[in-house]
């Protein structure tokens, strides 16, 4: 894409910033006005456009290869759609400014992993647990090229890795919710000439900003907070500022070769759920941790609802770093800890009969949207413990979901299969 100044997305947001040249603008007016400079019609909300691909000037004199700028729409200027489109071109924009870095957008989560490794290229990657999608993404990759999946939490596989290897962190982790230390990756990182990327998807900004920690690449599956209605798949590259001028041409060409675009009714919905972005993450972090803090203090007293189903809770707010103020995790978490935490029960039945006596709480995969999902997690995740629930907490009222949950375990209690 053509801009005046080359690059419009790095450059097109400078004309908001020049309006407030004493000040920093918040997360919740850039979330709608991040694009202002993109808009060329009168229109207040954002367009959608379904077309594929786009006219070339009228003038033969104007016309240049791989170049198509209209001067009526400097920043909104496309050939086809597998390299820009306007929607997305603008959902870039708006994440561009959110996560403090050029972005590029993908067709999923896993797309947008496969990119980032396919981009790097390393002959080993130290994974830990997590998402299993990203495993399986690596095992393809093992199949091509013979990539070598090592442990994270090895250190004798730590050992391994050679200069332009990566380290992949998964923070907060899937499914618990439990942080991992960036600042001791990243010096392991440095130790051993790799990258070090990280899948930010349960904590994005304002809860954490994994750049602060000279993060390379972040990842973020768009699909969940950046979506926040569960109607769009999404994947996210945000690039470390200083490494994007060199790294983005060829990864948008990497891009239009994997196919892997985001389609423009995504992007469009992309577009209209940022505009609520930081309200709907402090929402669901603030509910998520109330809960938490409820669920462990029920789990205490001896005779409760809670203690006699529930065995564990695991969320980033219990890890013990969380009580010291001057930890790595409170440092690395300033915003809180994540709407998405891991109750155990005391057995499989019981794990895979709770979620159908509850009415808040949807009994579905995934996460992030505005309703509360809850998901027994051996559904979609074959090798997690069969006794695992995972809750993605949405934008209802707290107290509500915690009513549902004294319901639903009041209806398991009665229920004769579940002992």
């Amino acid at each position: 894409m053509s801009s005046p100044t080359g690059n419009p997305v790095l450059d097109g947001p400078k004309k908001l910033a020049a309006a407030f040249p004493n000040k920093e603008l918040s997360m919740a007016s850039l979330s709608v006005h991040a694009d202002d400079y993109i808009n060329n019609h009168q229109a207040v909300a954002p367009p959608m456009h379904v077309s594929t691909t786009f006219r070339y000037a009228e003038n033969p004199d104007d016309l240049r290869p791989w170049d198509n700028m209209n001067p009526n729409a400097p920043y909104d200027s496309h050939i086809y759609s597998r390299d820009s489109a306007p929607n997305s071109t603008r959902l870039e924009a708006v994440l561009t400014s959110l996560l403090g870095a050029p972005v590029l957008t993908y067709a999923s989560g896993l797309s947008a992993f496969h990119a980032m490794i396919v981009f790097l290229n390393p002959k080993r990657v130290a994974i830990g647990g997590g998402y299993h999608g990203c495993h399986g993404i690596l095992k393809l990759m093992k199949k091509l090229n013979g990539l070598e999946q090592l442990e994270l939490e090895s250190d004798a596989d730590l050992a391994k890795l050679q200069p332009g290897d990566v380290i992949h962190v998964e923070t907060p982790l899937n499914p618990t919710g439990e942080a991992r230390d960036l600042a001791y990756y990243r010096r392991k990182a440095d130790e051993l000439g790799c990258y070090l990327t990280v899948d930010a998807t349960f904590a994005p900004p304002p809860l954490q900003d994994p750049f602060q920690f000279g993060v390379d690449i972040v990842m973020h599956s768009g699909t969940k907070y950046f979506g926040g209605h569960s109607d769009l798949l999404c994947g996210v590259l945000a690039f470390r500022p200083d490494k994007a001028p060199e790294w983005l041409p060829e990864l948008r060409e990497e891009r239009l070769h994997l196919g892997a675009v985001l389609g423009s009714l995504e992007g469009w919905l992309g577009v209209r759920s940022l505009r609520t972005f930081e309200l709907r993450i402090k929402r669901q972090a603030e509910s998520a941790q109330k809960l938490v803090d409820w669920l462990v203090e029920e789990k205490a007293k001896e005779g409760s609802l809670v203690s006699e189903f529930v065995t564990r809770i695991q969320h980033a707010s219990q890890q013990p770093e969380a009580k010291d103020e001057d930890s790595w995790l409170r440092k690395q978490m300033p915003g809180g800890f994540g709407p998405v935490f891991s109750i155990y029960l005391k057995s499989e039945q019981q794990a895979k009969r709770l979620p159908s006596k509850l009415h808040l709480f949807h009994h579905a995969t995934s996460l992030g949207g505005v309703e509360s999902l809850i998901e027994w997690r051996a559904m979609s995740d074959l090798g997690i413990d069969r006794t695992l629930l995972r809750v993605s907490v949405g934008v209802e009222s707290w107290d509500d979901l915690r009513d549902d949950i004294i319901q639903g375990l009041e209806a398991l209690k009665k229920d004769p299969k579940a002992h």
